[in-house]
């Protein structure tokens, strides 16, 4: 990693030095993401409750502008202006660029419709054999790594050749095995965990932010 992403990191150990214990799993993590990126594949995100709300917060981050400015480039610009000549120069100038990321657990009807008709604990590893495919990455979101309808999801994935993240707490639960990189924060109580959470995944798409427009900035 070159020095820009390494202070993203040492930033976040600085000021959460309670993280300092998984620093490699977060480097690591960011690699395998990056990867992804690079390969023009997606992020697909999972989690529960407060880990569902964080898996559409990561979703966000990558999907519009976090830090950085992403415009757009000349020849999508000049085809946008091209298909609407009345509002294409404002679409060109305020569109920006995005990564590929989904939260699973946005899609209400999906989610209800696999909790009435199934099995709640299906509706992400459902998801995840529709619209998963070989080189996307799962961020697999739970406290305590034993949330089963994750784990499913971790499953259906790895089953389809998609990496999987872990990011949990506690012991890693049975999450931790079915993961490619597990992030474990410490902590023992739910909302300690998720509070060390956020600022890794914001880390995460800070860095991935800045490797692909950091140098427009």
């Amino acid at each position: 990693m070159n020095d820009g992403l390494k202070k993203y990191i040492s930033d976040l150990i600085s000021k959460y030095p309670l993280l300092s214990g998984v620093e490699s799993e977060i480097v690591e993590a960011y690699k395998i993401l990056e990867g992804c990126f690079e390969s023009g594949n997606k992020l697909l995100c999972a989690g529960n409750g407060g880990s569902s709300a964080d898996s559409d917060h990561v979703a966000t981050e990558l999907i519009k502008q976090f830090v950085l400015v992403r415009p757009l480039g000349k020849e999508l610009q000049d085809k946008i202006k091209s298909v609407d000549s009345a509002n294409g120069e404002y679409l060109a100038k305020s569109l920006q660029h995005g990564l590929p990321a989904f939260s699973l657990t946005s899609n209400s009807a999906i989610v209800t419709a696999m909790s009435n008709d199934c099995d709640y604990n299906l509706a992400f590893a459902q998801q995840i054999i529709s619209l998963g495919r070989s080189g996307d990455v799962l961020l697999a979101i739970s406290t305590s790594g034993n949330s089963q309808s994750v784990v499913n999801a971790a499953v259906a994935a790895k089953a389809m050749g998609i990496k999987v993240i872990g990011l949990t707490g506690k012991s890693g639960g049975k999450l931790k095995e079915f993961s490619d990189c597990c992030i474990i924060v410490p902590g023992s109580d739910t909302y300690q965990i998720q509070e060390l959470h956020l600022p890794v995944y914001h880390c995460l798409c800070l860095m991935l932010e800045y490797h692909f427009w950091g140098d427009r900035v």
